[in-house]
């Protein structure tokens, strides 16, 4: 039986039924991330004491009686209850088919995480997988000794030094959260970030404030002037560490405290036991500055996936003929689904 879920009290209770989830996967961070032309749901299947739950984002498309649905930026996906190894999936991926049909839903596109088993084989028959590349990883379940040693040797060195002149510190007060913004949003418009990295004051307050996956915003101060020279959002649920959001001062470049805020965070959550620190990769899942960054961190890759499905492919290549018409674009093959690209 196939259920679609829109309440808080309800996603939540699915959520935390679930073998293994992450932050992405809540009803808060859904609300968060959201836009205002996006409604959050959870499409819940149960097949006795087996649970599949998928989160999206449900959108109207323009000029046309019918939507289609995305996922959070980020790492969602399925997550399960009590699937085992040989599972058959056949009759959820039949009623999720005909879930899409009856809403009226086009496309769906989502990103999936790489740490959550059996979403590969949960949508294995309908439509395409792809990996456009790597996320970084530190292993939390080996000692502190051991992920040191994997760190790049310059690295070591930077870090030891950063030490020497930043003490860490859990911010706690509202000005640091308003210090750290300011910083945040410095650095977007020091790397020419898309105008929706620029989140609001209020994003920043509500992500410190959610109940249902903890915030921790960790804040690096100069020893010698008491200012913060950068700070660094991180995120945790179940087993995995997330690397969100950082800013630092222009200031304080030189030697970029965000390499003391990783690796303090490291420390901290291997001894809260959490398996995975996830740091992510680079922009656009491409091999770039940002990977080579995050890369020194660990020598522990995963694939980054990606999932497309043309529920309807008559009405969508429909669609993407009457955009290109209407919008005066240029086809892209890469972009899905086709008939948003450019807008």
């Amino acid at each position: 039986m196939l259920e679609l879920i829109r309440k808080e009290e309800k996603w939540s209770s699915i959520i935390e039924k679930c073998d293994f989830v992450d932050f992405y996967h809540t009803y808060s961070y859904h609300q968060l991330a959201k836009r205002h032309d996006e409604e959050p749901i959870l499409v819940c299947y149960k097949d006795t004491d087996k649970i599949i739950a998928f989160p999206m984002l449900l959108r109207n498309i323009d000029f046309s009686t019918y939507k289609d649905a995305t996922s959070v930026y980020g790492y969602p996906g399925p997550i399960t209850k009590n699937i085992r190894s040989g599972y058959d999936y056949s009759p959820f991926q039949k009623e999720l088919h005909q879930f899409f049909h009856s809403q009226k839903i086009i496309s769906v596109f989502s990103r999936l995480n790489p740490y959550i088993p059996g979403q590969k084989n949960c949508l294995s028959s309908l439509g395409q997988m792809t990996s456009p590349g790597r996320v970084v990883y530190i292993d939390l379940t080996k000692t502190l000794d051991e992920q040191w040693m994997l760190y790049h040797k310059r690295l070591r060195t930077y870090i030891n030094k950063s030490r020497a002149i930043y003490t860490v510190k859990t911010a706690s007060t509202p000005s640091h959260l308003k210090t750290f913004v300011k910083l945040y949003h410095q650095n977007m418009r020091r790397v020419n970030a898309k105008k929706e990295y620029f989140f609001d004051k209020q994003y920043f307050m509500d992500l410190m404030n959610c109940s249902d996956f903890e915030t921790e915003l960790l804040l690096a101060i100069d020893n010698k002037t008491g200012d913060i020279a950068g700070g660094t959002i991180f995120t945790k649920k179940d087993a995995i560490v997330q690397y969100h959001l950082s800013g630092t001062s222009e200031k304080y470049m030189g030697l970029n405290p965000v390499k003391l805020l990783i690796d303090e965070i490291r420390i901290r959550s291997t001894r809260e036991n959490f398996k995975y620190f996830n740091l992510g990769g680079g922009v656009g899942s491409k091999e770039d500055s940002l990977f080579y960054f995050k890369s020194g961190f660990s020598k522990f890759f995963r694939p980054f996936n990606i999932w497309k499905y043309m529920v309807n492919e008559s009405i969508y290549e429909d669609l993407v003929q009457q955009h290109k018409k209407n919008e005066h674009c240029q086809e892209s093959l890469h972009y899905f689904p086709q008939y948003r690209h450019n807008r």
